[in-house]
């Protein structure tokens, strides 16, 4: 049987972690890395016996490349704080672990609001690879980091649970904090923009989640998370125009 490491990045997760430890406690190896927690994140990661580490914050992508370094073996489950390994799913795991057919594993992200299953919204079945060999790649980006590999993924007919926000107000933080790290990648890049450029991303982004991908069947949830995530792209780009405009002074 090949041994798994269990790889999380936290930061103030002490709501989240204790459940997504809990969901992972099958594994012989957890590694959390923490960007300064103000909370208990690193106390209750340390009482679950995982090996903790304190690092500045590097993004996304390469704060969890730096949490795979610090894994004992070489196949890797990577989860954030906010997320659920549902019950079963120590069986699948252990059974691709015998003899893996494949270099990384794709599941089915479950995503959660207030309560209730989102299947709406580019909500489901929302592909991810959180199960691989951690030789085999990499993840990149500083913002909705993807694992690249050099291989072969196979798709699981499983899912993870994720419980993303708790409120409204939680979306709405989000949207500021993302849209300012994407649209530095965005600068970095080369990437331009203008005027319209916002309105068109944004509109056309709440045309696809609330019509096209039927958010409206969420209710008030659908067209919040449809227009958060319009705003979200809308301010990317104003964001992008922003930096562009001062780049020139």
């Amino acid at each position: 049987m090949i041994p798994l490491s269990v790889a999380i990045i936290t930061k103030d997760e002490e709501k989240n972690l204790p459940d997504c430890l809990k969901s992972v406690s099958f594994a012989e190896d957890i590694v959390v890395v923490d960007s300064g927690s103000s909370d208990r994140t690193v106390g209750i990661a340390k009482e679950f016996g995982c090996r903790v580490f304190v690092e500045a914050w590097k993004g996304y992508g390469p704060q969890k490349n730096s949490a795979l370094e610090k894994c004992k073996y070489d196949w890797v489950l990577s989860l954030d704080a906010d997320e659920r390994m549902p019950a079963g799913s120590e069986d699948i795991i252990r059974k691709i672990l015998k003899n893996p057919a494949a270099d990384a594993y794709s599941f089915k992200m479950k995503h959660y609001f207030h309560g209730k299953w989102i299947r709406h919204c580019g909500y489901w079945p929302d592909r991810h690879v959180r199960l691989f060999d951690r030789k085999r790649g990499l993840f990149h980006g500083a913002m909705h980091e993807k694992w690249i590999i050099e291989g072969t993924i196979f798709d699981l007919d499983a899912h993870i649970e994720h419980y993303g926000f708790y409120d409204y107000a939680d979306m709405l933080t989000a949207l500021d904090e993302f849209s300012t790290i994407q649209s530095r990648e965005l600068f970095a890049s080369g990437r331009k923009a203008n005027v319209l450029t916002p309105l068109y991303h944004g509109v056309g982004a709440f045309l696809r989640i609330y019509l096209l991908q039927r958010g409206f069947l969420a209710g008030l949830d659908g067209l919040v998370i449809a227009s958060t995530k319009a705003g979200g792209s809308f301010f990317k780009y104003a964001k992008l125009f922003e930096l562009q405009r001062e780049d020139k002074k």
